[in-house]
């Protein structure tokens, strides 16, 4: 049991109704997960209000209900507590609930349209290599040292985001490394949670149909920056055209990367071949297992974030030199008959798939096809549809437009929409297969041996949402599966 008074520190009150004298058993945001003497914290979502449930939480046994404005009728008994806005409250109410646990870790936050994924994978397995006990918080997966869970949202919620900062606490983590999206950022998911440091990676097209205008997005993204303290550090990409706006305001050191000017962390790519990169990396001659020059920036925010936090320069780049990325990104496998390459890319944005696509044309000779499966999310933004579509046809031989995760829209839709945005000329490269198993084994039949088939959209998800339903799919048990038939 925790005092009341003590869970809201630092949390604006407008008014409080009732007694501030009580004991608090838990903190929960969800009516159903209520049980007697919970503190019940209602929230404005983007599809539920919890302020609709107030009723059920206090017939649950709620004691006590943070709320932006107070429900009729008012029950003796019940404290209620106003605020100007609840789902901030949440974030300093839950990091207060579980120990204020991000004080006793070094946090790094990474943030950026594409590469958080990679980033904050190769820093987690660095400092590991680095004998540190670390936490990660991605979209793929989180991990507490060793031990593996599930991941759900990129940034959870603020009630899991502490329980789970706790138990890295408790496991004895120093570092922990996660992903901080734009929707966590708006929501105040990390409200309370005290950040060592943060990295920019990129901002483009993408979440237009959450954050409505490309300057809100960014005014979102920047927001994280803006939060900062003194004490930490903030690395951002200098050769995006937001890096320096980014930091603008940051109370946070600033430090940049950068691939084509003067920075405090300065790439210059050598080779690139599917061998890796060779890159001097402030003047030291490195290879790297990761290949592209997306890659390139993604391990110079990791170089840079690893030397803001205390480690030796040549202990950094040999340790990284090792490292492969994460699952879903650039991952390729090759049949063992046919030597056709195959590569299953995350790249859901058109700046991602316009990366991995360049990547690819540096990579083929001139005699090798590069074959693309693509498709968009359904009930996502709707304006990168057909930019999707142009951006594949633009850079592939061929093109088979399929579904990602439709969820609860019709896929030839979703397909019509991606279609529109297509060049009488790029209408002759593609075909439309709404079945992406039907999709993906279309591309390989369609490939010579040595050619390449981009698989891009879903990466390391492993599931096909469907009408509200996930079924499984893995792209790389697919495409896997189709070399095997193709090499028999």
């Amino acid at each position: 049991m925790q005092s009341l008074t003590d869970l809201l520190y630092k949390v604006n009150l407008r008014s409080v109704l009732g007694s501030m004298a009580m004991q608090v058993s838990d903190v929960q945001t969800d009516s159903r997960k209520v049980t007697p003497d919970t503190l019940f914290i209602a929230v404005k979502g983007v599809q539920v209000d919890g302020h609709l449930f107030i009723e059920n939480a206090i017939e649950n046994g709620a004691t006590a209900i943070v709320c932006e404005e107070a429900p009729t009728p008012i029950i003796d008994g019940i404290t209620y507590i106003t605020v100007d806005n609840s789902a901030l409250a949440a974030g300093y109410i839950a990091h207060n609930f579980f120990g204020t646990p991000s004080a006793k870790l070094k946090i790094v936050g990474v943030t950026g349209t594409n590469g958080k994924t990679t980033v904050a994978t190769l820093l987690y397995k660095l400092f590991t290599v680095l004998e540190s006990k670390c936490g990660l918080i991605s979209t793929v997966e989180n991990k507490i040292g060793d031990q593996l869970l599930p991941a759900s949202f990129t940034t959870p919620d603020a009630i899991t985001l502490n329980a789970l900062l706790k138990q890295m606490v408790d496991a004895g983590c120093e570092y922990v490394f996660m992903e901080s999206s734009s929707h966590a950022v708006h929501q105040h998911r990390m409200a309370g949670i005290h950040f060592s440091g943060a990295v920019f990676t990129n901002i483009t097209h993408d979440h237009l149909d959450y954050h409505q205008t490309f300057d809100e997005y960014i005014r979102v993204k920047k927001s994280f920056f803006d939060g900062l303290s003194s004490d930490a550090f903030a690395i951002s990409n200098l050769d995006d055209k937001r890096g320096t706006v980014m930091l603008q305001n940051t109370s946070a050191k600033k430090y940049f990367y950068s691939l084509k000017t003067m920075a405090d962390f300065k790439g210059k790519i050598l080779e690139n071949a599917l061998t890796g990169l060779v890159m001097n990396v402030n003047e030291q001659e490195v290879h790297f297992r990761l290949i592209g020059e997306f890659n390139a920036y993604n391990l110079l925010a990791v170089y840079g974030t690893a030397i803001c936090l205390g480690r030796e320069k040549t202990e950094v780049l040999q340790y990284l030199s090792m490292l492969t990325g994460a699952e879903g990104r650039f991952d390729f496998i090759l049949s063992p008959k046919e030597k056709i390459m195959g590569i299953v890319d995350y790249a859901h944005t058109p700046d991602a798939l316009l990366n991995v696509l360049q990547t690819i044309k540096k990579l083929v000779k001139s005699d090798e096809q590069v074959i693309t499966v693509v498709g968009c999310g359904g009930d996502r933004d709707k304006t990168k549809r057909p930019v999707m579509a142009e951006v594949a046809c633009a850079h592939s031989h061929r093109v088979i437009l399929t579904s990602d995760n439709p969820r609860t829209e019709d896929p030839l839709q979703i397909i019509a929409d991606m279609e529109a945005g297509l060049s009488t000329t790029a209408k002759r490269k593609y075909m439309s297969i709404a079945d992406r198993k039907e999709a993906i084994k279309t591309a390989v039949s369609l490939s010579a041996p040595e050619d390449i088939v981009l698989i891009a959209g879903k990466g390391h998800e492993k599931y096909q949402e469907i009408k509200g339903v996930k079924h499984h799919f893995d792209d790389k048990e697919v495409l896997m599966s189709m070399f095997e038939l193709l090499d028999k």
